[in-house]
């Protein structure tokens, strides 16, 4: 795989399975498979994993938080606050980002995704940030995050990256994201984050990335990003 040139990011060594590359096929182009395949993985994930996301969960959170802003996981009554963001921010913005549908309805629904982890960033009683995390019972999970763009360049998104990448890893899950070559300024953000090894490109320029502890590649340089597209 070709290094990505001007962005500084390099290709990483580990390999994807067979599983992920299926579960990467259904979604792109299997959408009524991919729904019941979401039911049976919320189903799985609630019943070995989510134990132990509630009990790290509180932990990241106290670590990792930063003031003047606050970080939380996401609750039925924010749905309203996190359509408002989605909705306040250029479409251009939202080009690559498409987590689920950002109409009130869908987002209320997505809240009873028993494997998908909604979380805020609140400037006060505001919502200026929005990331989450999608888990599977392969223990893999994508991640992806939006910022106010009244708000970017205050250190939230730092803040973001730390509490999801800290959260997958310490319930011992994958943590990966899907890029876009074409997303400029995401492939910029990425060539300063250490943690971040390309595992796949994917079609219609997309690159399958995996962040990882530094630990577990000693003299590989890699760069990190933000996460991106999830859809």
């Amino acid at each position: 795989m070709a290094a990505s040139g001007k962005t500084g990011i390099k290709k990483g060594t580990g390999e994807i399975s067979v599983m992920e590359k299926f579960l990467i096929f259904i979604k792109h182009n299997l959408k009524p498979l991919w729904k019941i395949i979401e039911l049976g993985n919320g189903l799985l994930f609630s019943l070995f994993y989510k134990p132990g996301l509630i009990r790290q969960l509180p932990e990241v959170f106290c670590e990792f938080a930063k003031p003047p802003f606050t970080y939380r996981k996401l609750k039925l009554p924010d749905a309203t606050s996190l359509c408002s963001l989605i909705a306040e921010q250029p479409p251009s913005d939202l080009e690559y980002f498409h987590p689920h549908g950002f109409d009130l309805k869908s987002i209320t629904k997505q809240f009873k995704n028993r494997s998908f982890l909604m979380m805020g960033a609140f400037d006060k009683e505001k919502m200026v940030g929005y990331f989450f995390l999608r888990f599977f019972a392969n223990r893999d999970c994508f991640v992806g995050r939006l910022i106010d763009k009244d708000y970017r360049g205050k250190g939230i998104g730092q803040v973001m990256n730390n509490i999801m990448y800290e959260t997958a890893w310490r319930i011992d899950f994958r943590c990966l994201s899907t890029i876009s070559r074409d997303n400029i300024a995401v492939m910029r953000a990425h060539a300063k984050n250490p943690t971040m090894i390309v595992r796949k490109e994917l079609k219609d320029n997309y690159l399958l990335v995996e962040f990882v502890r530094e630990a577990k590649v000693p003299g590989l340089t890699v760069a990190l990003g933000q996460p991106d597209r999830i859809d």
